[in-house]
């Protein structure tokens, strides 16, 4: 299986991938509108994601670039502090970290998709450190591109991981931690997280 080529999402050069998606059909262009407005709060409120997916996978906490939680509406330069199931990033008190490096949106009058929000992640380090190692079980070269649009009678939530590899630039026991958790990504545990994720925004 081959990555899709996906405006707005880092091309597929190394390392494992995956294309998360949810899809949601309406009877009519009104329907889907309006509810794309409900999925529209429920992707900037990266605070709650966590109880959209149910409890079912990760918890992500939208922080500003002091390290300080955030709780308004997302930026290009905050970062998201992921706290995933299982043992966490010893050196970052149990944490992983990315930085929020695109966040942008479209409408079109015509085509398939009408209206698009997408936001691009990228492994970071512990925000408000002077310290930038990366924190996080993949290395910085790895993406997750977070997609939700709106068509003529649906809308659609999406994670696309790009590039990942495990951070192996790391103290012994986070290095162990970093390859038994992307070793797992790669057989498809992941996928099932962010499937709970893709699910649950569109689960109202």
């Amino acid at each position: 299986m081959k990555p899709k080529v996906i405006p707005g999402v880092p091309l597929q050069e190394k390392g494992s991938f995956h294309d998360t998606e949810s899809v949601k059909y309406f009877e009519n262009h009104d329907l889907a509108y309006e509810n794309f407005q409900i999925l529209k709060d429920r992707f900037l409120s990266i605070n709650y994601w966590y109880y959209y997916s149910k409890a079912a996978g990760a918890d992500f906490k939208l922080h500003t670039k002091e390290g300080i939680l955030k709780k308004r509406l997302p930026e290009i330069g905050d970062f998201i502090r992921i706290d995933i199931p299982g043992p966490g990033n010893f050196e970052a008190r149990g944490y992983d970290w990315v930085e929020i490096k695109n966040l942008y949106s479209e409408e079109f009058t015509s085509g398939k998709t009408l209206e698009f929000y997408l936001m691009e992640c990228r492994p970071s380090g512990i925000p408000g450190k002077e310290e930038k190692h990366t924190a996080h079980f993949y290395t910085n070269e790895a993406t997750s591109t977070f997609i939700i649009s709106r068509g003529e009678d649906f809308i659609k939530s999406g994670v696309y991981g790009r590039n990942e590899s495990p951070n192996l630039d790391a103290n012994m026991a986070d290095k162990a931690r970093n390859l038994v958790i992307a070793l797992g990504g790669m057989v498809g545990l992941s996928k099932i997280q962010w499937q709970s994720l893709t699910d649950g925004l569109l689960n109202f």
